[in-house]
């Protein structure tokens, strides 16, 4: 009697192919090819069950440890380590600081499996209802996708921010920066900072923020996509740009945690840090499609100083003064020629701050006035001898002169 046995259906299958092999039913090359193995191997198999009976079939291993497996104290270690210090880590990022901090390698799905076993809970992913992947695009460059993500950066260290977010949609590089909010300037900085690293892109994949589309408006952000040629594309939905929304998701949790340890706490460190280590580190981490072609556009020829700032049109005065920002602006004589009242002018105020006023492509010279220039302050311009109107003003005396003769001789 063999007592009893327990087998995998597996096992129960190669059992029964066996004994029809040696029944003669079955030919050792038909068995072989049924089993999927070799028929070197099936010859072991029918020797072993030849030599012990049916349990010949069965694995050796059956109910001991892998020889493949970790020690028993490796285990109760990394759950201490896990318990002590990085209780709110997913599997994943606890693998990866086992390596850095600690020189432990542990495959993150057998840390998964022994969390489980403890009956500790990891985060789990929320099931969302299916929707078709869009397929990414070709090339490095193509499309940019870019967001805004508030949130608690630095868990109360430090006050609520905003991380602008710039990831290419082929490859998935990002490029970030920590701001106040999602505002102009540092949108157009942020955007500034990624053509001088990488190049202009082909296209920009944006919500519908009143930073990025206005009602009845160009926002600055708009016109200086326009001037770079860059195509601008609003999305309808946030699920439209899921893959920067995914992005943010796995920096809520990376990143956050990056910060901690570090022990920053406010913005100015925590854009030192993303420029020195965190992006870099990312984007070696996760960029796909590394072979795929580079297709952004060279900033030659660009003055990007002038189509990453604030610009406006304003209308010349009679006093050769225009209204800004509650004040009025002296326009003054230079290289330049100055525009003639009520034509207009393109005041650039730049991201540092700086006011530069520009007519016909030359910058003008001004000066700053507090209050509305007086009419002792106008600038009088004579007009030219050959002026058209002096011209036609000497032909109407001219034309009296003679009608006033014609009526006398009549």
């Amino acid at each position: 009697m063999e007592g009893i046995l327990t087998m995998s259906q597996k096992e129960v299958d190669r059992l029964q192919i066996i004994k029809q092999i040696e029944n003669q039913e079955l030919r050792v090359e038909e068995g072989a090819e049924l089993m999927k193995i070799s028929q070197r191997q099936t010859y072991r198999v029918l020797k072993k069950i030849r030599e012990e009976g049916s349990k010949g079939i069965i694995h050796k291993l059956r109910g001991r440890s892998s020889n493949r497996g970790y020690p028993k104290e490796l285990k109760s270690k990394v759950i201490g380590l896990y318990r002590a210090h990085y209780d709110d880590y997913g599997p994943t990022l606890f693998s990866e600081q086992l390596i850095e901090n600690h020189k432990i390698s542990v495959d993150h799905e057998t840390i998964r499996r022994w969390l489980r076993e403890k009956a500790i809970t990891t985060s789990m992913r929320k099931k969302r209802p299916h929707r078709r992947k869009r397929e990414r695009r070709s090339c490095f460059g193509e499309l940019l996708q870019f967001d805004g993500s508030h949130h608690q950066w630095f868990e109360g260290r430090g006050p609520e921010c905003c991380l602008l977010n710039a990831v290419d949609d082929s490859t998935g590089r990002v490029y970030l920066k920590f701001a106040l909010s999602e505002n102009s300037q540092d949108v157009l900085w942020t955007l500034w900072e990624y053509v001088e690293r990488y190049g202009i892109p082909r296209s920009i994949y944006t919500d519908r923020f009143n930073v990025y589309k206005g009602e009845n408006n160009l926002t600055d952000f708009g016109r200086a996509m326009m001037e770079l040629d860059v195509e601008t594309i609003y999305a309808k939905s946030a699920q439209g740009k899921g893959r920067v929304e995914r992005v943010n998701r796995t920096l809520q949790d990376r990143l956050i945690k990056a910060l901690r340890q570090k022990g920053i706490s406010n913005i100015a460190e925590a854009n030192k840090f993303l420029q020195k280590q965190f992006i870099e580190d990312y984007n070696r981490r996760f960029t796909v499609n590394t072979d795929s072609p580079d297709i952004h556009r060279k900033t030659d020829g660009y003055d990007l100083k002038n189509i990453f700032c604030y610009k406006t049109s304003r209308k010349v005065r009679n006093d050769y003064t225009i209204n800004f920002m509650s004040g009025y602006i002296q326009l003054l004589r230079g290289k330049a020629p100055l525009p003639l009242p009520n034509q207009i002018v393109t005041v650039c105020r730049w991201l540092n701050g700086q006011l530069h006023i520009y007519f016909n492509k030359q910058e003008i010279k001004f000066s700053q006035v507090a209050d509305k220039p007086g009419k002792g302050e106008y600038i009088v311009r004579p007009a030219p001898k050959d002026h058209p109107w002096r011209r036609w003003n000497e032909r109407l005396k001219l034309d009296k002169q003679r009608n006033y003769l014609m009526a006398r001789k009549g």
